[in-house]
């Protein structure tokens, strides 16, 4: 376990890469579940986009076995895809999975709800991310069938079943298990699971390391460093799970992630001083981050909607 566990601290991008289909073929998981800590485990997406290959697994499916039973962390990205990680929880323990925790409101968080919901079980989730799947939670599913065609059937949008606006707190067996919305991050109700007895963040999509952090519409990159410094910097973790890639430390994550939205930032406010344009943003170097899995995928992308955001801050 302590050999394992180190192997995770450590983890780089030669540990897992974009262009590894699927590294568990018997089983809809892209990755086998592994014992993170004792008790808390997790399935380790791939960090590609969603393809057919991964089934949609390109996020990490969490659960900690608490003694009094299990708690689940993210949906999954389609109800196969939360049916094949309940068989590995079953795999691993007799306990019951007492409840589902989505991370925020995007298909690979929330698409396996209706999975978890058949078998009478709540899931729980920021009320920002339940508005978000009940307003579009039809095109999320309709994009998700696109590139996962027959590996979708059964999956039907399915919001949390129950809401919190600030923390969410479960004592269980040997865990206290914080379920905490620290602020504005990535998109709109992203939440940590914070195990402060042992050190221990879920961090969602609030932390990357291994692939590079998207920008969508909705991200305001400068609420997320407000966020990371006043809040995710305070839990001092010794562990971090991410939102993708192997688990590691705030040492790695801190790196790839505020340092990354710093070191953007910087370049495109420099771009907005010499009077660039947005069709010039895009090309802003970003080559220090060029090791990053899906660098190429969002990288101009990540540019331009940093450009359009900070013109009008």
């Amino acid at each position: 376990m302590r050999i394992a566990l180190a192997l995770c601290l450590v983890a780089t991008s030669a540990f897992a890469h974009e262009d590894i289909a699927d590294k568990y073929p018997g089983s809809l998981l892209y990755n086998k579940p592994v014992e993170v800590i004792p008790g808390v485990w997790s399935a380790i997406g791939a960090t590609a986009p969603p393809t057919y290959e991964n089934a949609g697994h390109n996020n990490n499916l969490s659960f900690i076995v608490t003694g009094d039973g299990v708690v689940v962390v993210n949906g999954g990205a389609a109800y196969g895809l939360a049916k094949a990680l309940h068989d590995e929880i079953k795999a691993v323990t007799d306990e019951p999975v007492k409840m589902v925790f989505n991370e925020n409101g995007q298909g690979h968080a929330v698409l396996g709800n209706n999975y978890w919901t058949e078998q009478g079980i709540p899931v729980i989730a920021h009320d920002d991310a339940i508005a978000k799947v009940e307003a579009i939670g039809g095109s999320i599913l309709e994009g998700m069938q696109r590139y996962n065609r027959d590996k979708a059937a059964g999956t039907v949008v399915q919001p949390a079943t129950e809401g919190f606006s600030d923390n969410y707190i479960v004592e269980l067996g040997d865990f206290r298990i914080e379920a905490r919305y620290l602020g504005p991050a990535h998109s709109p109700g992203d939440i940590v699971i914070w195990l402060p007895n042992q050190s221990l963040v879920i961090s969602g999509d609030m932390a990357f390391h291994e692939r590079m952090l998207p920008i969508f519409e909705d991200t305001m990159t400068a609420d997320w460093l407000e966020t990371w410094d006043t809040e995710f910097e305070a839990l001092n973790a010794t562990y971090v799970i991410p939102g993708h890639g192997h688990p590691t430390n705030m040492d790695q994550v801190r790196k790839y992630t505020k340092g990354y939205l710093e070191y953007l930032r910087g370049k495109i406010g420099a771009h907005l001083d010499a009077g660039g344009d947005l069709a010039e943003a895009y090309y802003v170097d970003q080559t220090p981050y060029k090791n990053l899995d899906t660098y190429e995928e969002l990288a101009t992308k990540n540019a331009g909607r940093v450009y359009e955001q900070m013109e009008f801050e």
